[in-house]
């Protein structure tokens, strides 16, 4: 009798045993399962990233360009290039070695623009077409400079 129950608590005990090596092994699959999502999901996320920075910075060049063959205005181009840099998110030295874009779109943050300008009457816009004008000719030089230097940087 006593090795009936000995046989019957060991056949118990393996069962128990193979019960939980089943689980632990089904929490070890879903946790490798877990892990390898999240992995896909941030390497979606790191190459969604990599290819905005990759657009961000044609834009940039393709703007640059376009002020250095004197397509742009020296204002539209250094707001939208500044504009451009802040979303790269680029650190201090970089918007000081550009600081010229920077200073150029302070001078200028004042002016409206888009729906904001056409309510403008005509007189007024030629007050500010002059005051842009203006802060365009006193930095020409320095936003051509660095529209030269940006050509061909990644950031």
């Amino acid at each position: 009798m006593l090795t009936l129950l000995v046989v019957v608590g060991g056949l118990i005990v393996l069962v128990l045993s193979a019960i939980a090596a089943r689980l632990v092994y089904r929490v070890y699959m879903l946790k490798r399962e877990r892990e390898r999502k999240l992995q896909e999901q941030q390497d979606a996320n790191a190459l969604a990233l990599y290819e905005q920075r990759q657009r961000i910075n044609k834009s940039i060049q393709i703007l640059a360009q376009a002020l250095y063959q004197e397509e742009l205005t020296l204002t539209e181009a250094s707001i939208r290039i500044s504009h451009l840099l802040d979303q790269l998110d680029v650190d201090a030295g970089v918007k000081n070695e550009f600081s010229a874009f920077y200073q150029l779109r302070e001078r200028a943050e004042h002016i409206p623009i888009l729906a904001e300008w056409k309510k403008l009457s005509s007189k007024e816009q030629r007050v500010f077409d002059k005051e842009r004008f203006q802060h365009e000719t006193a930095f020409y030089d320095f936003v051509m400079d660095a529209a030269k230097r940006i050509l061909g940087r990644q950031f």
